[in-house]
């Protein structure tokens, strides 16, 4: 997710608790602008390049590039610390998530929505999960952990070692799972979207981070990111109003399609945290470890996602619709895990092992 409070030390401010609602608004006026003004909406998707769409990939880098900023590879040091958390964390993040959401996806858009949903619509919505699945959050799960009091710098290892493995495991995992599902990958754009989306942005977080704390250490960090806060929101919800301004057509004639993506997603959030959370429990992980763990693999990396989808199926399809879609469902759900992880911290030792 957007990092739109990263360095926040009350957790979540009244923007994000928001969020869900200023996207909602965001997609009702996409869909009107979309249907009143169809020749504007259609010059922005002519000005591509090499499968990359130069305003939406001004606007990926506005939401990605400052949260890439605040990854301290500095951190990475201490990944021999507390591992139990990081385990879990990494085998429910890259071995189990992105196939428990493509086992969904084709659950739910090829059977039970299968009357419901053209089939080629239906590959397209499955395409867009896939990528959500693939991405684990990068920046929001610093607001969650801080909601649930979790350990601030453990969060910020898992976090680092996560984009780390990305850049590596994203693209395979991705080809395969749309492979799987018999839809045509052009590897030469997925590698193009992972270098531009994950690589690029994370070699510029990093120097830019470098200067900064060369400059003034972390307050300099921090106010950074205070400054460039606004252009990842301001880019959040121009995406939102251009993708589906995009679809507004298609989403007037069937209103439903939103609904039918969120059921999957939901599905999966819910599922993802427990399977985590329970996992951790057992392992008797202390819980200002166990539920920054649980949620970094419950939240999504929405914006690499919606970006990649751009980049293989367009603009218009049904991919980055549905990669969208989990914008919306995310910050509710994810505060309603926040919630019960907190009524139910007493399931876990204290640091230090104490009960």
């Amino acid at each position: 997710m957007t990092d739109t409070s990263l360095s926040s030390t009350n957790g979540l401010g009244t923007f994000e608790r928001w969020l869900s609602l200023w996207v909602a608004l965001a997609i009702g006026a996409g869909v009107l602008l979309g249907n009143l003004f169809p020749d504007l909406f259609a010059a922005l998707a002519a000005l591509e390049v090499a499968s990359v769409n130069f305003p939406v990939a001004v606007l990926i880098w506005a939401m990605i590039y400052p949260m890439m900023v605040g990854v301290d590879f500095g951190a990475l040091r201490q990944v021999g610390d507390k591992p139990k958390g990081l385990v879990v964390t990494l085998v429910v993040n890259w071995l189990i998530k992105p196939f428990t959401m493509a086992a969904l996806g084709v659950l739910f858009f090829e059977y039970v929505f299968a009357g419901l949903i053209p089939p080629d619509d239906a590959q397209a919505y499955l395409a867009g999960v896939i990528l959500l699945g693939a991405a684990p959050c990068t920046a929001m799960v610093f607001v969650w952990s801080n909601l649930t009091r979790g350990d601030a710098t453990y969060t910020l290892v898992q976090v680092s070692v996560n984009d780390v493995i990305m850049v590596f495991a994203f693209a395979p995992i991705v080809a395969f799972l749309l492979g799987v599902t018999d839809i045509v990958v052009p590897w030469d754009t997925l590698l193009l979207s992972v270098g531009l989306y994950v690589l690029l942005p994370l070699i510029a977080g990093y120097l830019t981070r470098r200067n900064l704390v060369a400059k003034g250490g972390e307050a300099s960090v921090d106010a950074f990111k205070s400054r460039v806060q606004p252009f990842s929101i301001i880019g959040l919800l121009v995406m939102v109003v251009l993708l589906f301004g995009f679809q507004g057509e298609v989403i007037l004639e069937r209103p439903l399609i939103i609904a039918m993506i969120a059921v999957p997603l939901l599905i999966q959030s819910y599922g993802i945290f427990f399977m985590a959370y329970g996992a951790a429990r057992a392992w008797g992980i202390p819980f200002n470890v166990a539920a920054p763990c649980a949620m970094i693999g419950t939240s999504n990396f929405f914006e690499l996602a919606v970006a990649v989808a751009i980049s293989l199926f367009g603009l218009g399809s049904g991919a980055a619709l549905a990669t969208v879609v989990g914008v919306l469902v995310e910050v509710p759900v994810m505060l309603s895990l926040v919630a019960f992880a907190n009524k139910t911290q007493h399931w876990f030792p204290k640091e230090g092992g104490a009960p």
